[in-house]
This record gives structure tokens, sequence and C-alpha cells, in this order.
């Protein structure tokens, strides 16, 4: 038996010799990190000031004032429901509701900030690093 495992092995090492192999990719990743790509960032500045803008202006008071209309319908209904225990339930749903509000308020505001500190983050790191390379002393300064 183990003659012909032997031989077998044999056919099978010649015949893997005989065959070309290659790779080929299928494709490449596209975008700004990709080898080949722009290498641009996939937002500006500007960009950024304008998604932080939308934050500030649109978001948090419309959201703001979604969670206050909310209130209102559950108070009115918690108030309408006096002495049964769907008042309890409505009491900790709005409780439930009131605390999710707080933490998409925190999350917006975060993003907002965020927002605003990449883009003076990138320029101040490009302005630094610019002020280095002028400063070093180069011999290939002022070729």
């Amino acid at each position: 038996m183990s003659g012909d495992f032997a031989q077998e092995w044999e056919r099978e090492r010649a015949g893997v010799t005989d065959h070309d192999v290659a790779v080929r990719l299928n494709g490449a990743p596209t975008g700004p990190f990709a080898p080949g790509g722009s290498g641009d960032f996939a937002s500006t500045p500007a960009e950024k000031q304008t998604a932080a803008n939308t934050i500030e202006t649109e978001l948090e008071p419309n959201t703001k004032k979604a969670s206050e209309h909310a209130d209102d319908a559950t108070s009115a209904a918690q108030k309408g429901f006096e002495g049964w225990d769907t008042a309890g339930g409505l009491k900790k749903v709005s409780d439930t509701w009131d605390q999710q509000v707080r933490t998409l308020m925190g999350r917006l505001s975060s993003e907002k900030g965020a927002l605003r500190g990449a883009s003076g983050l990138f320029v101040r790191n490009d302005t630094g690093l610019g002020s280095q390379f002028l400063a070093s002393g180069s011999k290939l300064n002022g070729l």
C-alpha cells in the first residue's frame, strides 16, 4: 500500500511542475489611499465646516424641537391615564426617551466639534510640517 502512495505522490508532484502558475487580481481598491489613487482626502475643510454648521443650525434645533413635542404629548397622555398602570408605563417610556435624546444631542455636539477640529488640525499639521522643512539646514534649500 505504501508503494502505491509513493508512486501516486510522485505522479502528482511531477504534474504540478508541468502547470503554469500565475496570480491575477480581479481589481484593486479605489479611493484616496489606493495605490495610484489621487491622495486627496474624502472631504475638504469647507465641506467639514458645512457639515458642522448643518448639525448646529438644523439637526440640533430640530432634534430638540421634536423631543419637546414628544415630551408634551407623552405628558398629556400620562395625565389622561392618571391612576392606571399605563401612566407608570408612559413615565418610564418618557424617561427612557429623554435619556436617549440627551445621548443623541451629546453625540451631535461631539461630531460637530470633531468636524471643526479636524479641519483645523489638518491645516495646523500641514503648516507645522512646512515650517519644519523650510527651517531645516538642508543643502537642497534654495536650489
